[in-house]
């Protein structure tokens, strides 16, 4: 715990919390306080807390009066027992509640009782079920006359962790390790310090987003964050978990939020359209959506990722001073969600004959009669030729790295096989296809030039390319190929 304690302090870190019930052993207080690389906490979790002590209450109590007199900087005391610890010499007290069920209708109550327990700090941690869990965490910590720390736990929860900043709170928390993760939902001190750059965070930041169900897999956060990084914009970009249920409530609350743009992705693409009050003349045209700018009195949504299929592609294919470069090219679109309708519009605006399939058959009849093209049933879908094979379903997308949506037998090395999918870069439908000697667009392609053209509309200025790419390739892993 010493030698953490200190990589830590070496590392950046202003507050380490100690969590002593960690030890296994009789806690040498002595030891652990000797030397302070950096002010800590130190906390002592039981068990029935998502902790690990378990020994007598009452052990844990003289250990937490006994740091007190050693003077540690901080000592996180539960509801229950801060009225029995009274405070003494310079140690700060942080009154704690947490609920790993639920995020509790009446937040400003329970704020309300801890404030009576002569804190210096209030802490209050709860488990989220939907974003607006999030939005009532974070308008009570901004509300909070005492210094407060107002945490949502879960993957719906992780914006409070970086956001609680803007809203006022003292500190937030992070895991030393993401394999030493303490609670559901927490970030690493090393993603807060320098993917979201926490320090720099303050209520003045702008708040950018992605919004998805699931979400963790995104690697938005880290393509736009190195935009805001390299271009020193006092921007932050977060994953939102978003369901069906809760997209309306949660574009709603954006505002409050402090949002001034988001990405859209599955399985929002299409469904966000009825809750815009406007949207681009592009949008309406493929009727799904992919950014949303907030940064006006209404919100607009429109769509980058045609311009980057028309990007990606167009250099592999025909003359780019025909008017339709693209004329006598056919081609199998693999899907018709979002990304579908994005493609089949930029490649129909180039002259190329779409041949589309889907698991479901009505929705590839529906784009087919919007766009035009061949409908096939996705069990024939082999059976087409074509020139060039586009993947448009999340099928091969991490964490289901060893699916594909088209069989190996059917790719010749004639063909180029465009795969949306972006994380991995290296799907099994790019490898297959490399093997049988195919031209290949990645989604890393398509994924970055999309991004470069929300930036621009988040920003307003140009974007650092070559610095959102790398980011991206790190975060995918150290080779593309």
């Amino acid at each position: 715990m010493i030698a953490e304690y200190k990589h830590l302090a070496e590392m950046g870190a202003k507050l380490v919390e100690l969590r002593v019930d960690w030890i296994l052993r009789p806690v040498n207080l002595k030891r652990i306080l000797a030397k302070r690389f950096c002010p800590v906490v130190l906390t002592c979790r039981r068990e029935r807390d998502g902790g690990k002590w378990a020994r007598t209450e009452q052990d844990r109590m003289i250990l937490l009066r006994s740091a007190i007199v050693e003077g540690v900087d901080y000592v996180d005391l539960e509801d229950d027992i801060a009225t029995l610890i009274p405070r003494y010499g310079k140690t700060k007290r942080i009154i704690s509640y947490h609920n790993f069920r639920e995020t509790p209708e009446n937040l400003r109550e329970i704020h309300d009782r801890l404030s009576k327990m002569d804190p210096d700090i209030v802490k209050i941690a709860t488990m989220a079920h939907s974003p607006h869990d999030n939005l009532r965490m974070l308008r009570m910590v901004r509300e909070s006359k005492t210094p407060t720390i107002g945490l949502c736990m879960g993957e719906v929860g992780t914006p409070t962790r970086v956001l609680c900043g803007k809203f006022g709170a003292p500190f937030t928390f992070a895991t030393f390790h993401a394999e030493r993760m303490l609670a559901p939902g927490q970030l690493t001190f090393k993603q807060m310090l320098e993917m979201y750059r926490y320090d720099s965070i303050n209520d003045s930041t702008e708040v950018y987003g992605v919004i998805a169900d699931p979400v963790a897999h995104s690697l938005s956060p880290h393509v736009h964050n190195a935009g805001f990084a390299a271009m020193k914009m006092n921007k932050v970009y977060l994953p939102f978990r978003v369901s069906r249920e809760d997209l309306p409530s949660f574009l709603a609350n954006c505002r409050e939020l402090g949002i001034k743009g988001l990405s859209v992705t599955i399985p929002h693409k299409e469904s966000v359209l009825r809750y815009l009050s406007k949207t681009d003349e592009v949008s309406q045209r493929i009727q799904a959506v992919n950014t949303i700018d907030f940064s006006g009195a209404t919100a607009i949504g429109s769509n980058t990722d045609y311009q980057a299929v028309i990007q990606s592609i167009l250099p592999l294919f025909g003359d780019k001073a025909k008017r339709r470069p693209l004329e006598g090219v056919r081609y199998l679109m693999l899907g018709a969600g979002g990304v579908a309708r994005a493609t089949v519009y930029a490649l129909d605006s180039l002259g190329a004959r779409a041949v589309i399939t889907s698991r479901t058959l009505a929705r590839s009849d529906e784009l087919a009669n919007q766009f035009g093209g061949e409908v096939v049933p996705w069990e024939e879908r082999h059976e087409v030729k074509c020139d060039l094979v586009v993947n448009g379903t999340p099928v091969g997308m991490h964490p289901n790295v060893n699916e594909t949506p088209f069989d190996k037998r059917y790719l010749r090395g004639t063909m180029v096989v465009f795969d949306a999918v972006y994380n991995p870069e290296q799907t099994l439908l790019v490898k297959q296809a490399r093997e049988q000697g195919c031209r290949v667009i990645t989604g890393v392609d398509m994924f970055v030039t999309q991004a470069a053209l929300q930036f621009k509309i988040f920003s307003g200025q140009q974007p650092p390319l070559e610095q959102m790419r790398q980011e991206v390739i790190r975060a995918i892993g150290p080779a593309r190929y």
